[in-house]
């Protein structure tokens, strides 16, 4: 199981370039789609079922969003691979918290945005992700 944000971002460079070995990775985080994470973990397993584990990454190409293996935490199928001029916009609801921040993701095939948590641990890549998805810093 990886744990460690430098062993996860080489997971997922590692599957992004068997998919597509011309495109490079700028910044991966991992993000929880769903309600509140606070309010699913109090609901326990049942909770745990609203809950979707995604990598999120812009690379020179596109914004792939991985699915995350729950128990190896490994990058798995492509979800959605959005090209980089139609991800303009897609970014909404912007929420820095001191432990779970979340941003809304409007994702193709969706009727309305996603919730996506993220941890702390990855605030710094959220950040740079966010800014280089709308083109503003995000502070």
């Amino acid at each position: 199981m990886a744990v460690k944000k430098a062993t996860i971002q080489q997971q997922v460079a590692q599957a992004i370039a068997q998919v597509n070995p011309a495109d490079r990775p700028l910044v991966t985080i991992q993000a929880i789609a769903g309600p509140s994470v606070w309010l699913m973990s109090m609901l326990g397993l049942i909770g745990q079922a609203f809950l979707t584990y995604y990598f999120i990454t812009v690379t020179e190409q596109a914004v792939v969003i991985h699915k995350a293996g729950r128990m190896s935490n490994r990058p798995q199928e492509i979800a959605f691979a959005i090209p980089a001029h139609e991800a303009v916009g897609i970014i909404s609801g912007v929420d820095r918290n001191t432990i779970w921040s979340s941003f809304r993701l409007q994702l193709p095939g969706q009727p309305k945005p996603t919730r996506m948590n993220v941890h702390r641990l990855w605030r710094a890549e959220m950040d740079e992700l966010l800014g280089r998805m709308t083109g503003q810093p995000i502070a």
